[in-house]
């Protein structure tokens, strides 16, 4: 057996055998079902309703809010208009109502533009205040119409609303929002790649500091060389973390289907919704549904997996060098923090690249481009791969990340032979810039 596998073994063995991995391998999937479940029993409660005064001078508006008190079950509106103003703020501050809309008397609608008033102890949310603006809003036009002598009912009845369905080049029919479940897919995937390396290169960062401090390495590098060494532990700690992974996947499932079978409780987005009302929504868009689901099928669901799996393999071994090659330089965790955050910030990069320009543009410039940049292409690509990518497109990012990988793991391991021997002294960003001439 070659050295390189038999440091595979040592690190994957030691790894899988630590207390705390066995411990958060089989007590993550627990926290991670009981918080899934925990956010579906509030999502089923109902919110308290909060009562808001309303002080209307001129009349005009205290009827419009008060029918909404049957249709919404958030706030409540109460006609104050006879009880003083003053008494009223009093109130508001002593928290007997969540807030008070003040509507003076005005003498056109212009001026109800700008004087009225909503007067709290606590800052309102956007949707309340946008939903008051909208129901004053409506009235002053109606009235504005009304005075004009223009037929409302006739303008209504003139408004169109208009429905554009999509079809495909060859004659099918298309469904809307379908880019949305695209970048949905690609970037749960691309997060899981992101988590992955955080969490387990972190782990291969720890593993070398460890050895430095305890001194076990000078044994080691005594009979075999800092390159195997690093790429032993790189590769032993991604397949721990590849089997934690599938351990989660297993029980994770198997603990959500319990959960919804044995105690009836859904935790998907559709836990707060009542079985009629699913019943009758699945009646009505069952032809929407099965749109969606060929739509799916006609995914490149072969390419997305494939991808997964190499961009998952190339973006782990391409950032765990970079892990290495920090751990062996610094003698504890808080020295590293320095140098982590231009290991992290493309991480960071990609995500945002992702969902703001692929979503839009998934052929475009930007997307392209940093789907060949080795240290996004691992999530860019991901993202892109839904849309349909050339495969000369994936052939050059997946040359360009191995090819990174090869090179970073040659100036890593330069950086890791010298500075897994380099104890007592903070390095800085020019010295390790030395240690590659060595």
């Amino acid at each position: 057996m070659s050295i390189v596998s038999l440091i595979i073994k040592r690190e994957f063995i030691a790894k899988v055998r630590n207390k705390s991995f066995i411990v958060m391998t089989f007590l993550s999937p627990l926290l991670f079902v009981g918080i899934a479940v925990f956010v579906a029993y509030l999502s089923s409660m109902k919110a308290d309703t909060k009562r808001i005064a309303i002080h209307d001078e001129s009349g005009m508006f205290v009827k419009e809010f008060t029918s909404q008190n049957n249709k919404d079950k958030a706030y409540k509106y109460h006609d104050l208009s006879l009880i003083d103003l003053k008494f009223l703020k009093d109130s508001i501050t002593n928290e007997s109502y969540e807030g008070l809309l003040y509507i003076p008397k005005a003498s056109n609608s212009k001026d109800f533009e700008s004087k009225i008033q909503f007067i709290s102890n606590s800052s309102p949310s956007i949707s309340f205040i946008e939903n008051v603006q909208d129901v004053i809003a409506s009235k002053l036009t109606k009235n504005n119409l009304e005075k004009a002598h223009l037929d409302t009912l006739a303008i209504k009845n003139a408004q169109s609303k208009v429905n554009i369905s999509l079809t495909k080049a060859s004659g099918e029919e298309s469904v809307k929002g379908l880019n949305e479940i695209k970048i949905g897919i690609g970037g749960a995937f691309g997060y899981l790649i992101m988590m992955f390396i955080i969490i387990y290169g972190n782990m291969v960062m720890r593993s070398v500091i460890e050895e430095k401090t305890s001194r076990i390495v000078e044994i080691i590098i005594s009979s075999v060389k800092p390159f195997q060494l690093m790429m032993g532990k790189i590769i032993g700690t991604s397949l721990a973390g590849l089997l934690q992974f599938l351990i989660w996947a297993i029980i994770g499932l198997s603990l959500m289907f319990a959960a919804s079978v044995f105690f009836g409780v859904n935790v998907g987005p559709t836990a707060s919704v009542s079985p009629e009302l699913m019943h009758s929504a699945q009646q009505e868009m069952t032809g929407t549904a099965q749109m969606y689901i060929k739509e799916l099928w006609n995914l490149p669901i072969a390419s997305i997996l494939i991808g997964f799996v190499i961009y998952f393999i190339g973006g782990y071994f391409l950032y765990s060098s970079f892990y290495a090659a920090i751990g062996a330089a610094v003698d504890n965790q808080t020295d590293s923090q320095q140098f982590l955050l231009p290991i992290i910030m493309p991480l960071m990069l990609s995500v945002y690249v992702g969902f703001f320009t692929v979503i839009n543009d998934p052929h475009g410039t930007i997307a392209v481009v940093f789907s060949m940049i080795p240290l996004t292409s691992p999530i860019v690509m991901l993202m892109r791969i839904p849309f349909g990518v050339p495969l000369w497109q994936i052939a050059i990012s997946i040359t360009l990340l191995f090819g990174t990988f090869f090179f970073v793991v040659w100036f890593a391991a330069k950086i890791y032979r010298i500075g897994i021997l380099m104890y007592g002294k903070k390095p800085t960003w020019g010295e390790m810039y030395r240690w590659l001439k060595y």
